[in-house]
């Protein structure tokens, strides 16, 4: 059966599923100790949302709701994590959800301090508020940003209800919040405080500046007891060694990080390039060897100092862009890999199974050796504007190759060794100023053939690097750029696409041109799906067109973008073709039909588009997102229908994966709510349930006699000597303490003194539950009249079994019960017409539930002995 999806605007293929690659941004991250866990746990915001690691794996243990703004400072207790957006403050439980929200500034509030039961938040409009962690406010101070502009805060050791505070003007003060009182003015070094942070020794804090000075000083003796000056400009983060060697860690806006020796007063060792980036935070593990850092250029790093003279060496990190991606593609034939070129320079891969499984292959460099005098960043190639990748023979060479902005030369990349490859190709007879604009890798995995800007069209080969040829006359394959190649399945055929408006067919082997057609105009991108043989192009008139490469005829035109087409993908099956454009929307045309049957908007332009070859995830990139979206395939879950959408369809804006909006005012439901499953009493009218007791409790009912004889006690049982203190327990096999007000009579109530209800039998069912199999064969047996019981008892126990038996509920204890019932009582029950009747009925259900049981029980062992012997 076919379900037919009405559309609403937004997608009816796709749905977000989450991000990847995004790890850090400019905030400071907050750090965590677990007393249950004995782990430290590291707080990054990620735009509106925050992202917990554990620090001994680095892998992600929560990502909170996203908030309404992005997240501008985060702050953590031993309970609740803090993080401002705006004007306001929320407090994060279990580093998930919203459990309270404090409002009260007017401006962006730009910096937290955790002080025990109490929050401290500053803003740009001077307003320090001290917050009770209930959501009250304790105390408002208001500092004029002329005069005293707040720019860190710090809670001095020991120092109770104590807080320092640093200004952009130089002067610091510390101010008693319980009491509201300024307690001392320091003068300061005439530089704007960047850092503050407490030693290991009691009154020694360590002060950075503006102008790169690092103080120590003694805030009660107001004396400072050494100060050191790092060169790479403001300090924008401090952080003490508190595992024994007395070193002090200062990050710097360039990324480095330099550590000072304070016994010896000197620099014993620096890191550079940390960071590609600022380091927006370092803090050192408690006791523990190891210094945690983030930065703006979405990275995470854990460094370790075992290194001979003090130096520290990387130990784990998770990074990802820097810049955001501009390309991306599948990387083999699993879809579990997926290859981003960025604008930062680097050539990543990104795992969707786990982020462990994550590769850097690094920046592109030149290929002469470091020369006397260029920096490390001179010796860098430009970003990568396109490559290609294939598996076939990445185990023996290099299975990737990429063009760079500007540069006519082309690297190769080692997938499995995670590195640049040896070959940089480039044309022996290069044109003045051209630059290679376009790259594909033969699907054997042997030859790269690649376009430039003056028309050339080369093909190398990946184990050698040697140039084996060119297409077209002249060494020109077009009179312009060339904006697309590629080559299909066999080797035979190579399509070229070039700005004068030509698409060439090309013998692979002979590079003899074969055939050309004419386009409406210039193509910005090509894609060949090799198992269909189909060639999508997309032109600068925003339009699409699909080639048949056996007809060498155009068979599908599309229209509908307001913008430029930035990349194509096919899905996996050549059905559908997914288009990304400037006009911010993505579209899904089918091929077959000719229609579009998706399309929804996203808040950013997409730049970058690949479907996996499973057909499971479509992955995006977006303009200035650091991240590589995943999109989840609808179609694979259950049918969908798909309908042609009208020309005038007005699409919806999709969320990102990722984020979701959530309202952050709103309370939260308890943990217990949200994690706890309650089965239904009966799933339904054709299953039964059976009551979950021991069989000891039911399956032994028939054989109480024989079971007394065999455990007949050999000796009369003996009194002790002095008996122990019980409380009165209920009779049955689960202990139930029964109250000190409750009478002998009450406590023990049997059978044939409970109300039946004539529809509803709960109670009674409850009560022969509790009853062990001895004291329900008395309950049983004391229903007749001999027993002080009565006939209509006996009917009524009968529809109590005819009950549970339609209910389906307790399959196994209503059998049991009416074996047992029918043992004792059968010789009255015949004498009775109306109890024969009763009996008459419940045969007959008993006979069509087993019935059907039997049914579904036959089916399963057949379908059973199916597989086995398919199996075998």
């Amino acid at each position: 059966m076919e379900i037919i999806v009405i559309n609403n605007g937004g997608s009816c293929l796709f749905s977000g599923f989450r991000v990847l690659g995004l790890y850090s941004n400019h905030v400071p991250h907050a750090l965590r100790y677990h007393q249950k866990h004995r782990e430290f746990y590291l707080v990054t915001a990620v735009g509106k949302s925050l992202h917990t690691f554990n620090v001994q794996r680095l892998g992600i243990v929560s990502v909170s709701n996203s908030l309404s703004d992005d997240i501008t400072c985060v702050a953590a207790d031993r309970m609740l994590v803090f993080a401002a957006a705006g004007r306001t403050v929320s407090a994060f439980a279990r580093n998930k959800e919203v459990v309270m929200c404090y409002h009260g500034h007017r401006q962006e509030v730009r910096l937290l301090l955790s002080l025990g039961d109490q929050l401290i938040s500053a803003d740009s409009g001077g307003d320090l508020i001290v917050w009770d962690v209930q959501g009250d406010i304790y105390l408002r101070l208001q500092f004029d940003p002329n005069t005293f502009d707040v720019s860190a805060m710090m809670h001095p050791s020991t120092y109770l209800n104590k807080v320092l505070l640093g200004s952009s003007q130089g002067t610091l003060q510390l101010w008693n919040v319980k009491t509201s009182k300024l307690l001392f003015t320091f003068p300061g070094w005439s530089a704007g405080v960047t850092a503050l942070q407490q030693s290991p020794a009691v009154d020694v804090v360590g002060v950075g500046t503006a102008t790169g000075r690092i103080i120590i000083h003694n805030i009660r003796l107001d004396e400072t007891l050494m100060s050191f000056t790092q060169d790479w400009g403001p300090i924008s983060s401090l952080a003490f060694r508190t595992d024994g060697p007395p070193i002090v860690a200062s990050g710097s806006p360039q990324g480095h990080i330099a550590f000072w020796d304070l016994e010896r007063r000197q620099l014993v060792a620096q890191q550079r390039h940390a960071h590609s980036t600022a380091v927006a935070a370092a803090t050192f593990l408690h006791r523990e060897p190891l210094l945690v850092t983030n930065g703006a250029d979405n990275a995470i790093k854990v460094w370790i100092f075992d290194q001979e003279g003090g130096g520290a060496r990387l130990l784990r990190s998770r990074q990802g862009h820097s810049a955001p991606p501009t390309t991306i593609r599948h990387h083999g034939s699993n879809g579990k890999s997926i290859l981003s070129a960025g604008q930062d320079g680097t050539l990543q891969s990104f795992s969707t199974v786990h982020e462990r499984f994550n590769k850097n292959l690094g920046h592109g460099q030149f290929k002469q050796k470091k020369k006397k005098g260029l920096s490390y960043e001179e010796l860098r190639l430009p970003a990568i504007t396109a490559f290609s990748s294939a598996t076939a023979r990445q185990s023996d060479w290099d299975g990737i190759v990429a063009c760079h902005r500007g540069r006519l030369v082309t690297t190769t990349w080692n997938y499995q060794r995670c590195t640049m490859g040896a070959h940089h190709l480039q044309p022996s007879c290069p044109h003045k100023a051209a630059v290679a604009t376009a790259v594909d890798i033969t699907s054997c995995g042997n030859f790269a053939v690649i376009g430039s800007s003056c028309g050339r069209v080369d093909i190398y080969n990946l184990q050698s690097g040697l140039h084996r040829g060119c297409y077209g006359n002249s060494d020109k394959a077009h009179s312009g750029a060339v904006r697309g190649v590629a080559t299909d399945t066999l080797n035979q055929l190579t399509f070229t696409a070039g700005s004068d408006l030509l698409l060439k067919c090309w013998r692979f082997k002979t590079r003899k041109q074969e055939e050309q057609l004419k386009l409406n105009a210039a193509p910005a991108s090509m894609m060949l799906h090799r198992d269909s043989g189909m060639l999508a192009l997309a032109l600068d008139d925003f339009t699409l067109q699909v080639v048949d490469i056996e007809t060498r005829r155009v068979v599908r035109k599309f229209a509908g973008h307001h913008g430029n087409i930035n990349d194509i993908t096919f899905s996996p099956d050549g059905r559908w073709l997914v288009t990304v454009a400037m006009d911010c929307t993505i579209r899904t045309w089918d091929l077959p039909s000719g229609c579009l049957v998706d399309c929804f908007l996203v808040s950013m332009a997409p730049v970058g588009v690949s479907m996996s070859p499973t057909g499971d995830f479509l992955a995006t990139a977006h303009v200035d997102s650091l991240g590589v979206y995943l999109w989840t395939n609808r179609s694979l879950c259950g049918p969908v229908g798909l309908r042609p959408l009208p020309a005038d369809y007005q699409p919806t804006v999709e969320m990102l994966p990722g984020v979701t909006v959530g309202d952050p005012e709103q309370g939260v439901k308890s943990e217990d709510m949200d994690d706890v499953y309650e089965s239904a009493d009966q799933l339904g009218a054709e299953l039964v349930t059976l009551s979950l007791l021991p069989e000891s409790r039911w399956k032994c009912l028939l054989h109480l006699d024989d079971i007394k004889k065999k455990n007949k006690p050999v000796a009369p049982p003996t009194a002790p000597a002095v008996a122990p203190f019980f409380l009165p327990t209920l009779p049955g096999l689960t202990p139930q303490f029964t109250s000190p007000m409750a009478t002998k009579e009450e406590a023990q109530v049997p059978l044939k003194d409970l109300h039946f209800c004539p529809i509803q039998f709960d109670h009674p069912v409850r009560h022969l539950k509790d009853c062990g199999p001895a004291a329900l064969s008395v309950e049983l047996s004391c229903l007749k009249p001999e027993g002080g019981g009565a006939s209509s008892l006996l009917l009524a126990f009968i529809n109590m079994i005819d009950s549970m038996l339609a209910s389906g509920r307790d399959f196994d204890l209503a059998h049991a019960y009416l074996a047992l019932f029918l043992k004792l009582h059968l010789r009255s029950l015949s004498r009775d017409p109306v109890a024969m009747a009763a009996l008459l009925h419940l045969s007959k259900r008993l006979e069509a539930g087993w019935t059907e049981l039997r049914a579904s029980f036959d089916q399963s062992l057949c379908l059973l002995s199916y597989t086995k012997s398919a199996l075998l």
